[in-house]
């Protein structure tokens, strides 16, 4: 479970490491643009039921951190969807990412799908 820390929130926010990983991509895309927008999620079952919202501007601090040492490889379709939603009027809508069983070999060995985060 990562975790992220926004402003001075006193109770940080926990979120999966894989689902992080492809939240952290699309937040700095926008903050990079200097852009502010919402990123909007349901409780996870271990927390009151609800649905939670926050605003998140370019001058405000934020950090990631991952459980996981090693970054996973990302899934393009999960990164669209959720820049889809960047760009839209209700913000990110932080959902589950949504797996194709037909797409991914037996192996899951097929990165065909998943996008590079290097930068290169």
């Amino acid at each position: 479970m990562g975790i992220l820390y926004y402003g001075n929130a006193v109770t940080p926010i926990g979120i999966e490491d894989r689902a992080l990983a492809h939240l952290q991509v699309a937040v700095v895309t926008k903050l990079r643009r200097g852009e502010s927008f919402t990123v909007s999620w349901e409780h996870p079952e271990e927390q009151p039921e609800g649905r939670s919202t926050l605003w998140l501007h370019p001058n405000i601090p934020l950090r990631f951190v991952f459980d996981d040492p090693e970054p996973p490889e990302l899934s393009r379709s999960y990164l669209e969807e959720l820049m889809r939603s960047a760009n839209s009027t209700g913000g990110i809508q932080l959902v589950p990412e949504q797996i194709d069983p037909e797409s991914v070999p037996a192996d899951g060995a097929d990165g065909s799908d998943e996008a590079d985060i290097s930068g290169d």
